[in-house]
């Protein structure tokens, strides 16, 4: 893998993610009790063997900047780095403006390492995948570009990715970015073949296209609106399917989940727990890595009138449970709750303090949240939207499919 170089784009904003994002980037939202959404295409490059990525960051950045220097520090191997790359405005006194400029603006750190091929990849999706084997699909095609693709229901697709045509040999024919009526697969109605926003591009092909882009004032400077429909046509583009990537001790089924919106954060949580959980953190033969802080193990005890119970949840460590009911819910580092209290198909953060007696449902809590005793989340629907100034896209939160959302640091009750 000396040969390969990639690139994280961990720029993203997130405002669908609000009030989550309020004070870190959607690449460094929580995620699963223990990780950060990076943390997945992070495993995924280690795993695959590549040690070699520049992390390019922009918006609310210092989150993301501690996570990686607590717990993806590498050093002491030669040639082998994790290196945030902040905004540094080298063309001009603009953010990034968009993400082909964000590579394009740090073309010289790619130069530095003589790279054969540059992986491009998004942060804030929750997969798995052996990148080894997209790179040995772009190889045996000899491809200019390779795009990671997967089947999804059309219906799920409208104005949100890129739908892709391929021809019988894997080449890509057409392309749409987030279209309002997205194709569907020939012969396989009711699915498109989208773009999960990964690529793998020849270096030179890469330097050519990005500064070709960057002369272009009429360009939006992105890969999925300029580099790729201008590429396709007169390139070698291939399409990678997720669905072929094979690692061991997964199921058959590939699971990949863009949780851009508050709705899909609290469904991809709910995949983790139940009885048969859709997508498993727990393969050792694919290893999450992340940064555990020092925290003795999560604690549970009775009380006088209650035994703890916990079901279908995932604990982290320096939890303490006293007497209270989980069902169906995910609590991050250094959560606890009373005698009493009743926590189900909610999403925990961290450091959040349920009292005794609470009643907490279908509710997402960020970090140092306090519900004073007896307060109750997610029960009475006028108490929720009470909670709730639609002007104020830093307060508590209702998300459309009824996910009530509690921003950091607000003590409810008292």
């Amino acid at each position: 893998m000396s040969g390969v170089l990639g690139m994280i784009l961990a720029g993203g904003e997130g405002t669908r993610l609000m009030p989550l994002t309020k004070s870190r980037s959607k690449p460094s939202v929580p995620f699963g009790g223990s990780y950060r959404l990076i943390d997945f295409v992070l495993n995924n490059f280690i795993n695959s063997g590549i040690i070699r990525l520049f992390v390019i960051t922009q918006y609310k950045s210092q989150s993301l900047y501690m996570h990686l220097k607590n717990g993806w520090t590498v050093s002491g191997i030669p040639g082998c780095f994790i290196d945030p790359i902040p905004a540094q405005m080298r063309t001009g006194k603009e953010w990034y403006q968009g993400t082909a400029d964000a590579i394009y603006q740090n073309l010289t750190f790619i130069e530095d390492q003589y790279p054969d091929n540059v992986c491009i990849f998004g942060s804030d999706h929750i997969y798995k995948m052996d990148i080894r084997q997209m790179l040995d699909y772009h190889n045996a095609n000899k491809a200019d570009m390779t795009i990671a693709a997967i089947r999804m229901p059309s219906k799920d697709v409208a104005k949100r990715f890129g739908v892709i045509e391929v021809d019988m040999e894997g080449r890509m024919i057409g392309f749409a970015e987030k279209p309002d009526i997205p194709k569907e697969i020939p012969g396989d109605p009711g699915y498109s073949l989208v773009s999960m926003g990964n690529y793998i591009f020849n270096a030179q092909v890469l330097k050519q296209e990005l500064e070709q882009d960057a002369r272009n004032p009429n360009s939006r400077h992105d890969f999925g609106n300029d580099i790729i429909p201008h590429l396709f046509p007169r390139g070698n583009v291939f399409v990678y399917d997720l669905s072929n990537n094979v690692i061991q001790g997964e199921p058959s089924d590939v699971y990949w989940r863009d949780v851009g919106s508050i709705d899909a954060y609290w469904d991809a949580h709910m995949d983790l727990v139940g009885s048969n959980p859709i997508f498993s953190l727990f393969n050792p033969k694919w290893p999450l890595h992340t940064y555990y802080p020092p925290l003795p193990p999560a604690t549970f005890s009775d009380t006088q009138h209650n035994h703890s119970s916990v079901s279908q949840s995932m604990i982290s460590a320096g939890c303490l449970i006293e007497g209270a009911d989980i069902r169906k819910s995910v609590l991050g580092f250094r959560c606890s709750a009373g005698d009493g209290a009743q926590v189900q198909e909610s999403v925990l953060i961290g450091d959040v303090k349920i009292g005794a007696g609470c009643i907490v449902r279908r509710a997402i809590i960020d970090r140092d949240v306090e519900l004073a005793p007896g307060f109750s989340l997610g029960v009475d629907p006028e108490q929720d939207k009470r909670l709730v100034n639609v002007q104020d896209k830093n307060g508590p939160q209702l998300s459309p499919g009824g996910i009530i959302v509690i921003p950091k640091g607000m003590r409810l009750g008292f």
